[in-house]
């Protein structure tokens, strides 16, 4: 894992749009372009950003926010490949997540995060915006 630089922002913001437009069909255009502009400005910064490398280029990266993982991202050229796997398990040992925050319709993701031994804790109807997006705490069962 290597952390990120401002630098490296607009190569993560790719990374990102890539994989919500292949893991999260449920979301607007108007919201994931939205949530796009805001990525490099105001979500990046707010967190601890690592990247995993490929050949010296990013391919996916994690968000964290003291025990909380806020985001987790791999482009989808590499997707079933572990890169998800070694992020969150760095994520886990190496930083102490134990919480995250899932789109309940993303899934994917919830059932990735249950193999890895997170169990829903409670639900919110919108996500942090208000938006008809239920969003899913887990926790890591101890």
């Amino acid at each position: 894992m290597v952390p990120a630089k401002a630098a490296d922002y607009p190569m993560l913001v790719d990374i990102w749009e890539a994989s919500v437009r292949a893991t999260h069909t449920f979301l607007a255009e108007a919201d994931l372009q939205r949530l796009r502009s805001r990525l490099a400005t105001d979500y990046f910064p707010a967190v601890e950003l690592h990247m995993l490398l490929t050949d010296g280029r990013p391919v996916g990266f994690a968000g964290l926010s003291g025990d909380n993982l806020e985001m987790l991202f791999v482009h989808p050229d590499f997707f079933g490949r572990g890169l998800g796997r070694a992020l969150l398990s760095f994520a886990i040992r190496e930083k102490g997540v134990t919480r995250v925050d899932v789109n309940e319709q993303n899934k994917r993701a919830e059932g990735f995060y249950r193999a890895h031994g997170f169990r829903t804790t409670s639900r919110d109807e919108t996500d942090a915006d208000g938006l008809p997006y239920p969003i899913l705490h887990m926790a890591l069962r101890q």
